[in-house]
């Protein structure tokens, strides 16, 4: 699963607050690595998410693994910004962004792969039209800045009318292995998982990456006791 498995670099949560707690990202990043994860995703929105492009410029310096930026990208200024600072590939929000083919072809024509996300059957009828290899079904709404309790269900629902060839990646939401696994067999190629990792929730690394010390008391990854 590890080679499957992309993790979120957001330090805050709308919904649960501070997400590092003072860890070093670039060290969690380093042992992510040679624990054989797919890649990691960072988040530069500051004002909600508490994101940076001073951490986007870090973490692709520390790690030889893809980075995804995730942000709200409106213009090809956001875009020649994240090929400056390392990354390898863009996520692009349906919701909210009238250019998004524009700014799809335009981040193709760079060389960024852009992820295309989508959280509606409408959305994904939007991406299929504009081309997209690479679709993120977002299991929870981001115009609530994912404050809402949306699960992998949205996944195993959008994902049926995927366009054929498609690189699906169920993002967000996931909160344990089972949830993982349910999305990868329903056919998606890959999960971004950001919250349950840093809450201690979904353990990566034998030992885990994160010392009990760090992670919630009592928690078992998994849906059952």
């Amino acid at each position: 699963m590890l080679s499957k498995t992309i993790i979120d670099f957001k330090p805050v949560s709308p919904q649960y607050g501070d997400l590092f707690k003072g860890r070093d990202p670039l060290d969690v990043a380093r042992r992510l690595e040679k624990a054989g994860v797919l890649g990691v995703s960072v988040v530069t929105e500051k004002e909600n998410f508490g994101g940076s492009l001073e951490l986007l410029r870090s973490l692709t310096g520390a790690v030889t693994l893809p980075v995804l930026r995730k942000d709200f990208i409106k213009t090809e200024e956001d875009l020649y910004e994240t090929l400056d600072c390392g990354a390898a590939g863009v996520l692009l929000i349906c919701s909210g962004t009238d250019n998004i083919g524009d700014l799809h072809e335009k981040a193709c024509s760079i060389g960024l792969k852009p992820v295309v996300e989508v959280h509606t059957p409408e959305e994904m009828k939007l991406a299929e039209s504009i081309g997209a290899k690479i679709i993120g079904i977002n299991n929870k709404d981001i115009t609530c800045l994912e404050k809402d309790d949306g699960t992998v269900r949205v996944t195993l629902d959008l994902i049926k009318a995927a366009p054929k060839g498609a690189y699906i990646i169920s993002e967000s939401g996931i909160s344990c292995r089972e949830d993982a696994q349910e999305a990868l067999d329903a056919g998606a190629d890959a999960v971004l998982i950001g919250t349950a990792f840093w809450q201690g929730k979904f353990f990566i690394g034998h030992p885990p990456i994160f010392p009990t010390s760090v992670q919630n008391p009592g928690v078992v990854p998994s849906r059952h006791r």
